[in-house]
């Protein structure tokens, strides 16, 4: 790393992005990156002492609406893998967040990233890690059934099965054409900030109480990106109510968990990850 450069300098990249004409906006396309980071402010603290640019997204290949479902999440994955490898070529970073709750494209960005010595992070994977360092056992609070079944994938995909009590769905979906209950997650967040209530975070609220009481959750973690902004107002929900269980948001994860990474000179495993021609092979794999 050149002299007087900063310590950490990374990529964040968004899952998607829509069309400026599409009705189903929940954060801005363009613009400052700044504004185009939801909850800014809750993150700001960790990306004061790094260099960072920011990444709209692929435009959403299925459609101009947000990502739910498991076809979307491929899709979309899928699209956001040139940004990662253009990232990795440019040479200007040395660390990757993927943001967005349900990780698109998350171990194949790995892999492309491995062959640059850069690690890149994700929202739901930082999480979970994170949750297992805390307590012994974490349930997922998500917006949706679709959703819950990609966090349910996740879950298993990264090996933390036995360590996820359970996955508590609030049903406070995403923006999308086939809904027509005027519930979206963005609008709830809005009500909020007017407010200092609104029916999503009372949802939340109940759901992590019986995560807790009846699945024996020790943390919480919150499936979805447009779900966020819940992390403060729940974690002093629940402290109000007597409950000291930490809650945890995927951004402030994802950051922390890369500048992590950055600082031990560390991304992942060759065995884990193979190039094409790896130097050395192994005979046999066990599961």
């Amino acid at each position: 790393m050149p002299t007087g450069s900063p310590k950490y300098r990374l990529q964040l990249i968004q899952a998607f992005s829509l069309s400026e004409n599409s009705g189903y906006q929940m954060r801005p396309m363009r613009g400052p990156k700044e504004s185009m980071l939801m909850n800014y402010t809750a993150v700001a603290p960790l990306l004061a002492d790094a260099e960072w640019e920011m990444h709209p997204g692929p435009l959403t290949p299925h459609g101009d609406w947000p990502v739910e479902t498991r076809e979307e999440f491929h899709l979309v994955g899928a699209a956001r893998l040139p940004i990662v490898r253009q990232a990795c070529e440019s040479g200007k970073y040395n660390g990757i967040v993927l943001l967005g709750g349900g990780d698109p494209g998350f171990p194949e960005a790995q892999e492309i990233a491995r062959r640059y010595g850069i690690p890149v992070t994700a929202c739901a994977s930082a999480q979970m890690q994170v949750a297992s360092m805390l307590g012994s056992r974490f349930s997922i609070i998500d917006i949706s059934e679709a959703h819950n079944m990609r966090m349910h994938s996740l879950v298993v995909q990264y090996r933390f099965a036995d360590r996820c009590a359970s996955i508590r769905n609030i049903n406070f979906p995403l923006p999308r054409p086939n809904h027509t209950e005027p519930r979206p997650v963005h609008l709830e967040k809005a009500r909020f900030e007017r407010d200092g209530r609104c029916d999503m975070l009372d949802a939340a609220v109940a759901e992590s109480i019986a995560a807790i009481e009846e699945d024996g959750a020790e943390v919480l973690m919150l499936g979805c990106s447009g779900a966020y902004w819940m992390q403060a107002p729940l974690q002093q929900r629940l402290r109000e109510q007597g409950w000291e269980v930490p809650v945890l948001e995927g951004y402030r994860c994802a950051i922390q968990q890369v500048k992590l990474l950055i600082g031990l000179g560390l991304d992942v495993s060759g065995l884990a990850f193979p190039s094409d021609l790896p130097r050395r092979w192994r005979r046999k794999k066990l599961l």
